[in-house]
């Protein structure tokens, strides 16, 4: 999952602090998973696929802003159509009906726009202020641009695949933080002492947790889950908001953990003492590969309140294009050195530095504090996260059911969304821990309908919402992608579905 901003309403702030921000949105729990994703699909076909990913999101995020401002403009000409309409009633009122009635360019008039247009010099003005109207100025979330360009099947459609994307997202930090805590708890290691492989020693779930005890490493887990349900569950019921600070705290714990996982494998390596040994490529790795890609990608749905408060917008595709440059750096780095460092990088990666049986004679570090510091990395940062994801799925489930003209019982409204909400990701919880798992088919479906035919469809109606409107057709939007030919719309949109079923197909034939 996308890491969180530390954007506040209202707030406002220049590119580079929106170039640091849209990193860290971008940057969170599917890192965490890609150095296992890697091994498994091999370090070439890996390498290839998320620079083919990467290319893929930063072309729709483009698609995304580019509808954002033709949102923008839209709703611009609603309220100047809707001011229009009053003041003309207003007049009709004060002088009857009978009497002439001001054009709506009398009517309305505003401060910015030049009162007479006799020279060049005046029309450039007028239409420089006309194109102004693309401006991103006004927060246009996704469900609101759904709204904007798609009929009501396609909104039904839109909310659909949000909601299974959070019930995803939900599912995986409810495995994930259990599965932390199970880990750091649980004490027990396999005897090594007949040299046998590390495989043969890899820890299983019918395990005993401890070496003096009948709980095996399955109950402790269902049990954390258990904690972790009664824990933050009940937040889904009230409203809560993040502060500056908490997310300042988080951002600040996530980006300490990273440095120390990526200087500890360096370090591992330098030495040659890596045990990985990946291939070259490996075609049974992709599914969970793409899954965690486009998982580890995803920004499309923050994307408003990210961009709408940076003060110039100037140049903000060449900014994202050097953010998805970087971030791509980044997780070839976290990943191949996790690849090649450990004989097994563990689904959730921070877990890894806590030695196995493999490790125990020659662990990563010795360092007691690091090892429980990362292993705990995703309970602290994940937990804060949890409560805002619940309740923006709880609201997305309102919108999907409501019906105009119709609101919900006390009790519907405040216990029934709210169960709804949070009963799902444990029951998943409980019934698997394959994070990795979980991330790959988020990631495959849910994920890529927001990431690639979400943004597609949006911006190709929206186009066509342009063309259709004299009054706006002719302007300039500033914000329109530099993929402005529709074969880059067509070639996602067919890209996504054949690699929805390739994934598929994959998915049934390793799974038998």
């Amino acid at each position: 999952m996308a890491g969180n901003t530390l954007t506040e309403a209202g707030a406002s702030y220049s590119k580079a602090v929106g170039f640091v921000y849209l990193f860290n949105l971008i940057v969170g729990t599917g890192a965490l998973t890609m150095p296992l994703a890697f091994q498994n699909a091999g370090w070439l076909l890996s390498l290839i696929i998320i620079v083919l990913l990467a290319g893929f999101s930063y072309m729709t995020v483009t698609f995304v802003l580019e509808a954002m401002a033709t949102a923008n403009a839209t709703l611009f000409l609603h309220k100047k159509a809707d001011i229009v309409y009053k003041r003309t009633e207003s007049v009709r009122a004060n002088i009857g009906d009978s009497a002439e009635v001001a054009s709506d360019a009398d009517v309305f008039q505003d401060e910015r726009s030049p009162l007479l247009k006799s020279d060049e010099k005046d029309k450039t003005i007028d239409q420089n202020y006309r194109d102004d109207m693309f401006d991103i100025k006004e927060r246009v979330e996704l469900g609101k641009l759904a709204e904007l360009f798609f009929n009501k099947f396609g909104v039904i459609l839109f909310y659909l695949c949000m909601v299974i994307y959070l019930y995803g997202d939900l599912s995986i930090y409810a495995v994930a933080i259990p599965k932390s805590l199970r880990d750091v708890i649980c004490t027990y290691k396999h005897n090594d002492s007949q040299n046998v492989s590390c495989s043969s020693l890899t820890l299983v779930n019918s395990d005993p947790c401890w070496a003096s005890s009948s709980q095996d490493r399955a109950s402790v887990y269902r049990i954390m889950v258990a904690v972790f349900a009664v824990t933050l569950g009940p937040f889904t019921f009230f409203n809560v908001q993040k502060t500056k600070y908490l997310q300042l705290f988080t951002t600040l714990t996530r980006w300490l953990a990273f440095m120390i996982m990526i200087v500890l494998t360096i370090i591992r390596l330098a030495n040659k003492k890596g045990k990985g040994h990946p291939p070259v490529v490996d075609f049974e790795g992709i599914p969970n590969l793409f899954g965690v890609c486009v998982y580890s990608f995803m920004c499309h749905h923050s994307l408003p309140s990210l961009v709408t408060p940076i003060k110039n917008k100037s140049n903000l595709f060449i900014m994202i294009f050097f953010d998805f440059i970087l971030i791509l750096a980044f997780y070839a780095l976290v990943s191949f050195t996790g690849a090649f460092a450990f004989h097994e990088p563990k689904d959730i990666y921070t877990l890894s530095f806590i030695p196995d049986a493999c490790d125990a004679k020659e662990p990563i570090t010795n360092s007691a504090v690091l090892q429980y510091y990362l292993a705990l990395f995703p309970v602290f940062t994940l937990s804060t996260s949890f409560p805002i994801i619940s309740i923006t799925l709880r609201n997305n489930l309102k919108t999907m059911f409501h019906k105009e003209g119709r609101s919900f019982s006390w009790f519907v409204d405040r216990i029934v969304f709210p169960l709804a909400a949070i009963t799902l990701p444990f029951v998943i919880a409980l019934a698997t821990d394959e994070v990795e798992f979980l991330v790959g088919i988020t990631g495959s479906y849910a994920g890529a309908g927001i990431q690639y035919v979400i943004p597609a469809t949006l911006v190709l109606i929206s186009r066509r919402a342009i063309k259709s409107d004299p009054s706006i057709s002719t302007l300039n939007n500033r914000f329109t992608s530099p993929f402005k030919h529709t074969f880059w719309v067509i070639l996602v949109i067919v890209w996504s579905v054949v690699a929805m079923a390739f994934v598929t197909v994959n998915h049934i034939i390793t799974r038998k």
